[in-house]
């Protein structure tokens, strides 16, 4: 069962003990309460701080002072983007938030629950759009996803929908009812700006975060949802942007009942609350999570003996993650020995640095993340995470797609990506210590303790003469890609 320590988080340090329960190991991770960040940073800012200060700054100079001052003069512009980039930290923030991100998973005692932390941000991802990226999606994840994941899958999804982050990204703040108030405003007419239904993020909280197409859901049914979230958006100024609290503002919101899945909403702000409860309460919300934690863990064609049992512990639970979650890693558990999970890229590299033990140079530490000075361009260290994870093609914030990254081994398997993860593993190695790059028996300690058929893989191994070569084809085994 020593392949469990890898499907289900991210193998065992070749210094480490077994446990000799792994079931017991993975499910006394998963409890009441969300441990501490292991990260001891100075810089582990609140979405609204990062908001209120570093986002603002960086919108209202770009958007209002550059394009005024800058007009005609291209040249100028960029480099005063570039020392705008510097003075708010653009390229430095999404680097300390993967380090706390990547430290949780190689340094906390609990790397289980960051492992399914990670599948729960990709589930609610914010793709790189109104600068979010840099400013926003690390303390998303921290702060709507990580802390409630010990709370019942509504709030999670109640709490992260209405997130400002999540507002900005999917263009609620452009949602506005045509029959509302500020529909008939002179300011309207005027600016020929009519008011209208955007309905890009009903159609996502439908469709991504709970009940999935095969709900049946029509057209008419995210029309209607689109409706009942008018209005919920942060209000504009000009010199604050967007930058203000997510409120709900009733001159915005449509009038009127709607109809979403046959069920009657009534008008104001506490009809979202009630949507979204009834959308994680439908019995397809349950399957698609409970499917999608099966892809994420198990297989890519996970079979109705793995999904139900999730599905059991949602409804005995009324979807209290724990539960949910404990119920996945038994699955995982029971399916182990026939089944293996090729790992995406983010989970591989985390997998290779904690089994060889180069947590004491990755993830990058608090100490060297700490060190870097607002005003001038971040390191070539302190920028690696963000390289690394894009030339991986899984950047946790970085995704292209509304779904996230996708959980299907073919789509990770190209032959380019499989040749970055040649050179990365290569990278790895000389990130060790010299005295464990020169240790001939490190690598048969990190074999025998996390796979299952160790001889064979030695055996493999064996017929490389150097040590750089044994890890560079140890990390790029068919074994080691899956877990």
């Amino acid at each position: 069962m020593k392949n469990f320590f890898r499907k289900i988080a991210f193998g065992i340090k070749a210094d480490e003990k077994i446990p000799s329960d792994p079931l017991t190991w993975a499910t006394s991770q998963i409890t009441d309460k969300i441990p501490e960040l292991s990260w001891k940073g100075k810089y582990i800012l609140s979405e609204k701080e990062m908001r209120k200060t570093y986002w603002k700054e960086y919108r209202y100079t770009e958007s209002v002072v550059f394009r005024k001052k800058y007009k005609k003069d291209p040249e100028g512009l960029k480099k005063a983007e570039k020392q705008l980039n510097n003075d708010t930290g653009k390229h430095f923030w999404p680097n300390y938030e993967i380090s706390i991100r990547h430290t949780e998973a190689v340094k906390s005692t609990s790397p289980v629950l960051a492992k399914l932390w990670f599948f729960w941000t990709n589930h609610f991802t914010i793709s790189d759009t109104q600068s979010l990226r840099p400013f926003s999606n690390g303390p998303y994840q921290r702060e709507f996803i990580r802390s409630n994941m010990n709370q019942r899958f509504e709030k999670m999804a109640i709490e992260g929908t209405l997130a400002w982050p999540m507002i900005m990204h999917l263009d609620n703040k452009d949602n506005v009812g045509p029959k509302s108030i500020s529909a008939k405003q002179d300011w309207r007419i005027r600016e020929k700006k009519p008011a209208t239904i955007n309905e890009n993020h009903a159609r996502e909280l439908m469709e991504l975060h709970t009940i999935s197409p095969s709900a049946g859901y029509t057209q008419e049914d995210v029309i209607e949802l689109a409706k009942i979230m008018t209005g919920w958006r942060p209000k504009w100024s000009k010199r604050e942007d967007h930058s203000h609290d997510v409120k709900f503002d009733r001159e915005r919101h449509e009038p009127g009942k709607k109809y979403v899945l046959g069920k009657k909403y009534n008008s104001g702000s506490k009809s979202i609350k009630v949507a979204i409860k009834d959308l994680v309460n439908h019995p397809s919300c349950r399957e698609f999570i409970a499917t999608k934690l099966c892809r994420y863990l198990i297989t890519d064609n996970p079979t109705k003996e793995m999904i139900i049992p999730i599905i059991k512990a949602w409804e005995k639970s009324d979807g209290y993650l724990p539960e949910v979650h404990k119920a996945a890693i038994k699955v995982a558990f029971e399916f182990n020995e026939k089944n293996k999970k090729f790992q995406n890229p983010e989970n591989w590299w985390l997998q290779m640095i904690n089994m060889s033990g180069m947590t004491s140079e990755y993830p990058i530490s608090e100490y060297y993340m700490d060190k870097y000075k607002f005003g001038f361009f971040a390191s070539k260290k302190q920028r690696f995470s963000d390289w690394l994870l894009e030339d991986l093609g899984c950047n946790p914030y970085r995704s292209k797609q509304p779904n996230g990254y996708s959980d299907i081994s073919t789509d990770w398997m190209s032959t380019e990506l499989m040749i970055r993860r040649l050179l990365y593993a290569k990278k790895a190695f000389y990130m060790m210590k010299a005295e464990d790059q020169n240790d001939d028996t490190l690598h048969e300690r990190i074999v025998l303790k996390n796979f299952d058929n160790p001889d064979q893989i030695l055996k493999i191994l064996s017929k490389n003469k150097v040590n750089r070569q044994k890890y560079t084809v140890l990390f790029n085994l068919p074994e080691t890609l899956k877990a």
